[in-house]
């Protein structure tokens, strides 16, 4: 048998491979960083072999209760990607699984490679509709992609949406192919409205460092991203710095930003009832948003999620906190799970890169019912 991570979001460090029954695994922490829940590696020589794969340091991670009621993604040819029985007893996540072929993945979740990403803004690119444009560099000096959809014009609405600034957070980009899939549509009559209305900025990976080092949380320097809205700098969060820059530059009416979120097992949405400006404008534009996501789109809820922040007690370095108040705009952070939705639940995969891509097509709604009172 042989394990190895030594490819593109590959994380995993090897202690023991030498049994089926008693693989043991250890993650390694984010680059410069002490983040760590990611994994994803390659067993080979293990065909229908019984094989129990135990993750020792998995108490250590940044999100221990993720693994509880969890279950690993496997895949054998990288395109589909089903789930795998798992269990985590408070102090090792174990993966049992017996192999069909010789060579097999495991992931935290199905991954979205670069050169996925690639072929993700390029395709787009060829949409007339769309201009793709490279707004500075990583730390590691690769390219931070942004692609502008729609035709600019000052009266019309400036509408971010951003993705993976927690590179581990593969399924926002899987959400970013089914969203730009359908704002590139020129047979869907909602794209075409919103086109008509407004300008699209688009952001489907800002954390290109981080996704191919096989990161949860950090770029290369070791920074969080989404707590440098309020001070990004070059050296250390240049992504940052280079997408508020180009903020600045065009304006904001509508931020949205794509994540996921390791413990609780639903799609929701965090926003910005803690900001200063927080007023009745927004609170009716949060509250039409919410609204019409649930009721068109039942993947999406509002009773499950985390604590609204009290009257200006919100953290103005986290991204849709600092957008909101910086714009004085609607400005959102859309949770997808690593788990599933227990609401609607699938037991062979779980939440998957199939409804992600269903979800990013189903945000159109919402955001059509909030375009003519975003300014």
């Amino acid at each position: 048998m042989k394990i190895n991570s030594n490819f593109d979001s590959g994380n995993i460090k090897v202690i023991d491979c030498t049994t089926a029954s008693n693989i043991q695994l250890e993650i390694n922490k984010d680059t410069n960083s002490d983040f760590l829940q990611w994994f994803h590696f390659r067993l080979q020589g293990a065909q229908n072999q019984s094989c129990k794969m135990r993750i020792m340091n998995a108490s250590e991670a940044s999100y221990p209760d993720g693994y509880k009621g969890y279950n690993a993604a496997a895949s054998y040819d990288k395109e589909t990607w089903f789930r795998v029985p798992s269990s985590y007893d408070g102090k090792e996540l174990v993966i049992e699984h017996t192999p069909e072929f010789n060579s097999v993945f495991y992931a935290y979740f199905a991954p979205y490679s670069y050169e996925q990403h690639l072929n993700l803004v390029h395709n787009a690119q060829l949409s007339p509709e769309c201009e793709l444009v490279s707004i500075g560099e990583t730390v590691q000096g690769r390219d931070i992609d942004m692609l502008i959809v729609g035709e600019e014009s000052p009266e019309k609405k400036k509408i971010w949406v951003i993705a993976r600034q927690h590179p581990g957070e593969s399924m926002a980009e899987w959400f970013m192919e089914g969203f730009l899939g359908r704002i590139l549509d020129e047979d869907d009559a909602v794209s075409r409205t919103l086109l008509s209305k407004a300008v699209f900025y688009i952001v489907p990976n800002i954390n290109i460092d981080g996704s191919i080092l096989g990161n949860l949380r950090s770029n290369a320097a070791g920074a969080n991203l989404n707590r440098e809205w309020a001070e990004p700098s070059l050296d250390f969060s240049p992504e940052v710095y280079h997408v508020r820059n180009m903020m600045d530059k065009y304006g904001c009416d509508l931020n949205i930003d794509i994540h996921g979120d390791e413990d609780l097992p639903y799609n929701f949405i965090s926003s910005i009832e803690g900001i200063p400006s927080f007023d009745e404008r927004l609170k009716n534009l949060l509250e039409t948003f919410t609204e019409s996501w649930k009721t068109s789109y039942p993947d999406f809820q509002d009773t499950h999620g985390y604590p609204k922040n009290e009257p200006g007690k919100a953290n103005l370095a986290i991204c849709s906190k600092h957008i909101g108040e910086r714009y004085k705009c609607l400005s959102l952070t859309v949770e997808m799970p690593f788990k599933d939705n227990n609401d609607l639940p699938d037991p062979e995969f779980g939440w998957s890169p199939e409804r992600s891509i269903l979800f990013g097509e189903s945000i159109l709604h919402p955001i059509l019912q909030v375009v003519d009172q975003l300014r």
